[in-house]
C-alpha cells in the first residue's frame, strides 16, 4: 500500500534530486523509496558498502539472463571457429 509522506528538505537539494531522478527516468518518490528499501532491508554483508553505492541500488535495470545458455553457445562457437 502506497502512502503519502511529507519531508522537509533544503530547496537546492530538492532541485538536484529532481534532476537526478529525471536523468534516471524515475520519479523522485521512486528514488527515495528505493533508497529507503536499501537502508532498511536488514541484509548483512561482510563488506561495508559505501552510502553512495547503496543509494544507486535499483537505479539500473536488471539484465535479462533468461536465455543465457543460447548466448553462451553462440559466444563459444564464435570463439572456437
Amino acid at each position: 500500500m502506497t502512502k503519502k509522506l511529507t519531508l522537509s528538505v533544503e530547496q537546492e537539494i530538492i532541485e538536484r534530486a529532481k534532476k537526478y531522478a529525471k536523468s534516471k527516468g524515475r520519479s523522485l518518490s521512486e528514488i527515495i523509496e528505493i533508497y529507503l528499501k536499501a537502508i532498511t532491508s536488514g541484509e548483512k554483508s561482510e563488506y561495508e558498502i559505501a552510502p553512495i553505492t547503496k543509494s544507486l541500488r535499483g537505479s539500473f535495470p536488471k539484465p535479462d539472463y533468461s536465455d543465457y545458455k543460447k548466448e553462451l553457445q553462440k559466444i563459444l562457437r564464435k570463439k572456437h571457429q
